[in-house]
């Protein structure tokens, strides 16, 4: 069939939704004032509205990282195999280097770079780099590939000599850690990689839902994202395998569906990836052929919105800083510069916040929007 060359509303869309519900999370990390005394998933110490405020946010990451393969796919089409394993590379190595020098710069505001970030851009960009290399496998080999990290990773929780290897934690099984360097440095490895090339690989994939007809693809999706929510619940209720932290019963039937839900993020576990993935696939079904002139200018320019709402957060979370009463010579509180611990406001505030910076980025986003349509020759615009 002939391929077309246009935007597909759907991805813009969902794109758009989960950049939106991602800012949330960012400004209640820099903006809540129990962010950093408080784990909102703890439910021993949560409010429903806290815990769901946090547990919302759990959709983007894997849908941000998923609709980049299928971006990569859409994006690809038509292209000889090696320049679309060279671009992926190449942007790849530019995201790394966006995460290390860029976002780290943004969220610490440290110009020594005493803690270096490496976070979901930088998975992304490992992803990419990892993808562009498999591409030449071809498309039975990305997905082979995919399914079974996907689906497999989580053995490693039942592998104790795994789960203490460095090299393994950086690539697999690592929940987080801050890992110290020499005079004072440090990285903070947030996101280890093999899961969410997974992702990617999938996301990549699935791209191919798009040569087909409307109805058939819609029924593929359907199917797909049912499927892994069914898959979710079943390994929820066997409680053995999935997810390193099973579920319990609790004092409510409430909190016990809490519980279930509550699934592992660092590293992304299966059923994390389930019960996000699979509600995204039945969201990109209903969204085909729909758009909308606010959520779709977001999901059209991903990593010029992502870039600078951190940005914003950041900047109106030192303008609080100050006018809470702190000085410079406060600022100096590791990782994060002008944040200290106790600063910060109400949940209410958080969302009155989170409203004003989606909403002061509209303009911008759209004006960006425009000009990448207005001058589609410029291969630099590739990497943005």
């Amino acid at each position: 069939m002939q391929l077309s060359t246009s935007r597909i509303t759907s991805v813009d869309l969902l794109r758009g939704l989960i950049m939106v519900i991602m800012a949330l999370d960012h400004t209640r990390d820099f903006i809540h004032e129990e962010a950093f005394t408080g784990n909102p998933l703890d439910l021993a110490t949560t409010t429903p509205i806290l815990f769901f405020t946090r547990w919302i946010t759990h959709f983007c990451a894997p849908l941000f990282v998923f609709l980049a393969g299928v971006s990569a796919w859409l994006s690809g089409r038509g292209k000889p195999v090696g320049e679309q394993s060279g671009l992926l590379i190449k942007r790849g190595l530019w995201l790394i280097f966006v995460e290390v020098v860029i976002m780290t710069l943004i969220l610490t505001w440290d110009p020594g770079f005493h803690v270096i970030f490496l976070a979901v851009i930088w998975a992304i960009g490992c992803s990419m780099v990892i993808m562009g290399l498999l591409l030449r496998g071809g498309w039975w080999l990305l997905l082979a590939i995919g399914l079974l990290i996907f689906l497999g990773h989580n053995v490693t929780d039942y592998l104790p000599a795994l789960q203490s290897n460095p090299v393994m934690g950086v690539l697999l099984t690592s929940p987080g850690a801050l890992i110290p360097l020499p005079a004072g440095y440090n990285i903070l490895l947030a996101y280890t990689i093999l899961p969410w090339t997974a992702v990617m690989l999938l996301g990549y994939c699935a791209g191919r839902l798009y040569e087909l007809e409307v109805v058939r693809r819609k029924r593929m999706l359907v199917t797909l994202g049912c499927s892994a929510i069914v898959l979710f619940i079943v390994l929820r209720f066997i409680n053995a395998y999935g997810d390193p932290v099973a579920w319990k019963g609790q004092a409510s039937p409430f909190y016990t569906f809490l519980s279930f839900i509550n699934t592992t993020k660092y590293p992304p576990s299966l059923s994390f990836l389930c019960m996000t993935l699979g509600p995204g696939l039945l969201l990109l079904a209903v969204f085909e052929n729909k758009s909308n002139p606010f959520l779709s200018v977001y999901g059209r320019v991903p990593f010029f919105y992502y870039v600078l709402h951190f940005f914003l957060v950041r900047v109106i979370s030192v303008i609080i800083f100050f006018g809470s009463g702190y000085t410079l010579a406060d600022s100096g509180t590791f990782p994060f510069r002008f944040r200290p611990a106790d600063m910060g406001g109400s949940l209410e505030v958080v969302y009155i916040i989170w409203i004003g910076v989606v909403l002061m980025l509209y303009m911008p986003c759209r004006w960006f929007d425009g000009y990448k349509q207005r001058h589609k020759e410029k291969r630099w615009l590739r990497y943005l």
